[in-house]
């Protein structure tokens, strides 16, 4: 690893304060591209940097490349480590509506689970929990008793280390103590694995994947959407789902429009046949 590229992972590690999973991936993927070309990136020029991308078709694993590269890029201008500015345009992806589901969907796959032990209990906590609160699994798997204060979630561990509120709906909680006073275990953390350990994310992901088939971020996706079909404002739904720009919970307004469209066809009465 080249020392600019140490600086660069030491500057969004102590100063940027990202998440640990992303500078994970942002140092696996600049340092792929130094290995694979033999050079510190600094001396690449973007020919090199076109024939050593150029062979992804996955759009979506380009741009997260490329955003990595620009950031570095960025960071090398900002402190003079490099005179090159300018930036690699980012592949367009299809923004699709991401996968979600109904409340009644996600209630006809709590009823397939055995609440009669404390494991079958943990998972219909989790499931609902992940719905009610719409946090990412890795924050929902990081929280601890402290945390729930009366009808409210204190996220200590959120994206880019910032902390927010969001309020639990009343099922959640009640099938969140359920689970607590029939677990084996007693630990400031909430989510356990049946030895008394932190649940990892893979075992969350199959719980979730077992009872509804999806990826607990599907869950996210539910709450944000249901949110927004309910009349909630973009803003709200952007505070409580902790994105640092609105632009990123624009992708929910397809749903708005699409729920503004059905409800004009629907009560409007030049548009009844």
């Amino acid at each position: 690893m080249s020392k600019e590229l140490e600086a660069f992972i030491e500057y969004i590690t102590v100063i940027k304060a990202l998440s640990p999973r992303t500078i994970e991936a942002y140092e696996h993927d600049l340092s792929d591209i130094e290995k694979y070309s033999g050079k510190a990136l600094t001396e690449l020029d973007s020919n090199i940097i076109f024939r050593i991308l150029g062979s992804i078709s996955n759009k979506r694993t380009l741009n997260r490349k490329l955003s990595a590269f620009n950031s570095f890029l960025d960071f090398c201008h900002r402190h003079r480590f490099d005179s090159l500015s300018s930036k690699i345009a980012l592949s367009k992806v299809p923004k699709n509506l991401p996968k979600y589901l109904t409340f009644e969907t996600i209630q006809s796959g709590l009823m397939l689970i055995n609440r009669s032990e404390w494991i079958g209990l943990r998972d219909y906590a989790l499931i609902l929990f992940l719905y009610a609160t719409g946090v990412r699994v890795s924050e929902c798997l990081m929280v601890e008793e402290q945390d729930i204060e009366g009808e409210w979630l204190r996220i200590r561990h959120g994206k880019g280390e910032k902390e927010r509120y969001v309020p639990i709906a009343q099922e959640a909680l009640k099938a969140l103590r359920s689970y607590q006073d029939a677990s084996p275990y007693h630990s400031p953390l909430l989510w356990l694995n049946y030895r008394g350990e932190r649940l990892s994310r893979i075992s969350a992901f199959k719980i979730v994947q077992k009872y509804l088939n999806v990826s607990p971020h599907a869950l996210r996706h539910s709450y944000a959407t249901a949110l927004i079909l309910g009349g909630a404002d973009l803003r709200v739904v952007q505070e409580l789902l902790g994105h640092a720009s609105l632009l990123t919970t624009q992708i929910y307004t397809h749903v708005q429009k699409q729920n503004l469209q059905e409800t004009v066809h629907t009560f409007h009465p030049m548009a009844r046949e």
